[in-house]
């Protein structure tokens, strides 16, 4: 993580075609790939939350971007989902235009993942074909292509779960296709901060434990970011509407009920909300104590950006919190929750910009450090 100026240079000398204008220019398009992420990161739980995600009992990657256009199509798809388990259980009796509300959800969700797929694609090619992308990147970059690939492929997996017998998406899957979510997410903006800051502060011998620090908040925060998807995929969320107590008790009977024990971790529906709660709590400590640390011993250290960054994320994790807890309290609303979905990717955004902004010592000479006017500047060139 450290060598920033002589990675500059070496995106510098590669390519006969490459400025350092070009630098900016695609790491704004990966930021806008992010944005696209963190969007359909929240519209995915919007489709899960509407209870519309099995409604496509198909999958036509090419085929299926054309939605169905006359009545006699609407019948037949309507008539495909009569048969899946969620209709015959659940559903049974859904009119058409009911089952018109849940496909749409669905059918965006999927829709809006094909042109994130496309966002990336078309510039890739012409970045590629303009000779803009130095060499030591295009690996990074085809990384990122094949990972959104795997991640259609994960989502059809785990929709394929809930039409089986049992109507409902597995959790494992579930949890699976948020967390390779969330490594793309971190991934591309990894990327793009380092194109757009490549001068980040080298971190002094003082700052290297705070640096340690940093990272073990973000493991907290992508901890507890796991065991909330499956909150979600056991729908742990609609019991135990209680705060702090769960049912008058500090911690749920039955926490141990399943066997093997292991189980309790993933699938006991008391044990998985504990353990989010537990969890949630143990991050917004961290983080606020983090931010005290920080701000007391260390803020004359920190560049501007750094500086700034940090002071937004107790805000951020208090935010978080009170949404969490509302959420629950308030019997899981569909916007409540869609935002503390959206909440938890904006913790972890802030959390990895502060890392980035502090790197551990490099063996060369320490870069000088990038201010948010030199940023600003930097982007708006």
């Amino acid at each position: 993580m450290g060598g920033n100026a002589s990675a500059a240079d070496s995106f510098g000398r590669e390519g006969s075609g490459w400025r350092p204008d070009h630098r900016r220019q695609i790491g704004i398009w990966l930021l806008v790939i992010c944005a696209a992420v963190f969007g359909i990161t929240v519209l995915g739980g919007v489709t899960r939350l509407t209870g519309s995600g099995l409604s496509m009992v198909d999958w036509q990657p090419l085929l299926g971007v054309v939605p169905p256009l006359s009545e006699a199509q609407w019948l037949r798809l309507f008539e495909m989902y009569r048969q899946s388990p969620e209709y015959i259980h659940i559903n049974t009796g859904m009119s058409l235009g009911d089952f018109k509300t849940i496909f749409w959800f669905e059918y965006g969700h999927r829709m809006v993942g094909r042109m994130i797929g496309l966002l990336f694609l078309l510039p890739f090619l012409y970045f590629l074909i303009r000779r803009r992308i130095p060499l030591q990147l295009i690996p990074k970059l085809l990384a990122m292509f094949v990972l959104g690939g795997l991640q259609g492929v994960m989502g059809w997996y785990m929709v394929m779960s809930g039409l089986a017998e049992d109507p409902f998406v597995s959790p494992y899957r579930l949890t699976a296709h948020f967390s390779l979510a969330m490594v793309i997410y971190v991934f591309v903006l990894w990327v793009a901060l380092d194109l757009l800051s490549p001068r980040a502060q080298e971190v002094s011998p003082a700052l290297t434990r705070y640096w340690w620090l940093t990272f073990g908040a973000i493991v907290l925060v992508v901890a507890t970011m796991v065991s909330g998807a499956f909150v979600a995929g056991l729908k742990a969320g609609y019991a135990y509407n209680t705060f702090p107590t769960m049912a008058g008790h500090w911690i749920p009977d039955g926490y141990w009920y399943l066997d093997p024990a292991w189980r309790n971790l993933f699938e006991n529906l008391a044990s998985v909300q504990f353990n989010h709660r537990v969890l949630a709590l143990l991050t917004t400590a961290a983080v606020i104590a983090l931010w005290i640390a920080g701000a007391l011993r260390h803020t004359e250290r920190f560049n501007n950006v750094t500086r700034t960054t940090l002071h937004l994320a107790p805000l951020a994790i208090l935010l978080q919190a009170t949404l969490g807890v509302a959420t629950l309290l308030l019997f899981v609303p569909t916007p409540l929750a869609a935002a503390h979905q959206g909440g938890a990717v904006v913790v972890l955004t802030v959390l990895v910009v502060v890392l980035h902004q502090m790197r551990l010592p490099a063996r060369g000479p320490a870069a000088a450090p990038l201010s948010a006017k030199e940023l600003a500047a930097r982007l708006a060139s």
